[in-house]
């Protein structure tokens, strides 16, 4: 049977995820395939909803566009299939749509909760003998995906928080008022994006002043202490949006209104509860700020490593798929100081797990990161991008 690719994306879009989705359309269009976009992750295999990508992006101004433009291209979901034993339903539709489109080639590109889709269909496809590849391609700012020294996504937003974080600081410097600017940063259970703001201290700027991630516990009083012992006349402090206190508990618990359809709680105001805990301390001018989806979308400032490297991931994933394997997710193996081949792992092995931020990592102080994190880092945000203008402003590509 001539191969026929389809290929999703899930999950919170980055500003690499569509570098890696063109790494996916090389490969297929390289093996001579047909290849089918579904629109809104696995949404749009479920609704036979498809757009030929072919056409479209067998003109090089067109893969250009879309290797440096953010958000998801296909578009986007968050969908969790249940256990096969609960819904052989869905399955059954989800295949007899890959049947209808000759399509035996599938890459879901995502992270932490969309492997488990992987994971899932490689399953059942294995258990029921039908003849489909199922192959993963990684993805997530979070950069908490186990089987792999980073993620695609990652280096781009850590040099968008680094870089943020450098201009806050100047900002706020320009004051000779006492001052404290709390910077909230995305991170669930995982610290590694708001460790990457350590990346802004230069010569000339020491900021970030203290750094506190969700791995490690910090009461009230340690953060007061911490900021009594800080001599800047205007501290800045980077948060993960998931720090919790001595007792476990996040300290936006206040302001978290619901969960999402994975269970986990929806974290926001972190920054704004210290700014309101520390202003009644000190007395200082405050400021919370939340990065929010900035972090994840700002395509302007983007790591050339990681779009790269992003784009390279997906195409293996395609290459991978096109020579039958399945049931594998993509990953990056270090190998020298900044040298990284792509392995594959067994998807069961990643999905719905996470990596968290290791201790070597973490100041004994738990108000910083240490060197090491720095030397693993650093290369992440290297190389600049020729971002693509129309009328002065980014262009891109959209559907």
């Amino acid at each position: 049977m001539k191969m026929k690719f389809a290929v999703a994306q899930s999950g919170g879009p980055t500003a690499a995820i569509n570098a890696t989705l063109l790494g996916v359309i090389e490969g297929a269009l390289e093996n001579g395939a047909e290849i089918l976009g579904a629109v809104n992750g696995i949404k749009g295999v479920i609704n036979d909803d498809f757009i030929n990508l072919n056409d479209i992006f067998e003109d090089a101004q067109n893969r250009a566009l879309l290797k440096n433009t953010p958000g998801a291209y296909l578009g986007s979901c968050r969908i969790k299939l249940p256990d096969v034993s609960d819904g052989s339903d869905i399955y059954e539709k989800i295949f007899d749509v890959f049947k209808k489109n000759n399509i035996n080639k599938f890459v879901y590109i995502g992270g932490n909760d969309s492997m488990d889709t992987v994971d899932k269909l490689s399953n059942y496809a294995k258990n029921n003998g039908i003849d489909i590849s199922v192959v993963g391609a990684p993805k997530t700012i979070d950069n908490d995906l186990a089987g792999t020294d980073h993620t695609p996504g990652f280096g781009s937003a850590a040099r968008f928080v680094a870089s943020s974080v450098k201009e806050v600081a100047r900002d706020s410097g320009v004051y000779a008022e006492k001052s404290i600017t709390i910077i909230e940063i995305m991170g669930r259970n995982a610290g590694w994006l708001t460790a990457a703001s350590a990346l802004a201290r230069s010569d000339n700027s020491t900021a970030p002043h203290l750094i506190y991630l969700p791995e490690r516990p910090i009461s009230r009083e340690k953060i007061i202490e911490d900021i009594k012992n800080c001599p800047e006349n205007n501290i800045i402090i980077a948060v993960s949006e998931g720090i919790k206190d001595e007792n476990g508990e996040y300290y936006c618990a206040q302001s978290t209104q619901s969960h999402d359809i994975f269970g986990h709680a929806q974290l926001a105001g972190c920054a704004k509860v210290l700014e309101e805990m520390l202003g009644a301390e000190f007395g200082y001018k405050m400021r919370s700020v939340e990065l929010s989806v900035l972090q994840r979308c700002g395509g302007h400032f983007t790591s050339r490593t990681d779009l790269d490297e992003s784009e390279q991931i997906g195409k293996r994933a395609a290459q991978c798929a096109s020579e039958g394997k399945s049931g594998i997710v993509m990953g990056f193996k270090r190998t020298s100081d900044y040298v990284c081949t792509i392995v594959e792992n067994n998807v069961c092995d990643v999905a719905n797990k996470e990596r968290k931020m290791p201790d070597e990592y973490i100041s004994d102080s738990s108000n910083d990161v240490t060197d090491a994190f720095i030397k693993y880092c650093k290369p992440l945000i290297m190389g600049d991008v020729q971002v693509i203008t129309e009328n002065g402003v980014p262009k891109h590509i959209t559907r």
